[in-house]
């Protein structure tokens, strides 16, 4: 049996995007116009961990989470099919956030995380303020 409970379901889950989702792209587009400059879908520790948006010389991950993928307290919801897969699937996804975080601060960065429905100009005002933060307290990502 396949984790698709419907060929709908599973085209519909083979086309979320690993990155370039909407929400990061409208981020995207009003840090740039901010004159922020960043990488994309990038591992800032290296490895398979990779945030939205980084700037490595701050040493800021910007992550912007999906509320079905990464259990938004407000909008999760457990398919009602295949429950046996899904459950300990998205519950390990939000394990790994907090991996992710930890390893992240341990090493030095800020984590900054939003999630999808966050209004894009106030995630991006907060990140811009993050950024601007960082190089004002001379943090520079040099070791």
């Amino acid at each position: 049996m396949s984790w698709a409970s419907s060929d709908g379901v599973r085209k519909s889950m083979v086309a979320n995007r690993r990155r370039d989702s909407g929400p990061e792209l409208l981020v995207r587009k009003r840090l740039f116009a901010a004159g922020l400059r960043y990488r994309v879908d990038y591992a800032p520790l290296g490895g398979r961990r990779r945030a939205d948006i980084v700037f490595t010389r701050r040493r800021v991950a910007v992550f912007i989470d999906g509320c079905f993928w990464h259990g938004c307290p407000v909008h999760a919801t457990i398919p009602k099919r295949n429950t046996d897969y899904w459950a300990p699937k998205l519950l390990r996804n939000i394990e790994r956030d907090r991996e992710t975080d930890r390893a992240l601060h341990s090493a030095g960065w800020t984590v900054l995380r939003y999630w999808e429905h966050e209004d894009v100009d106030a995630v991006a005002a907060s990140v811009i303020e993050a950024v601007r933060g960082a190089a004002a307290s001379g943090h520079n990502g040099a070791h």
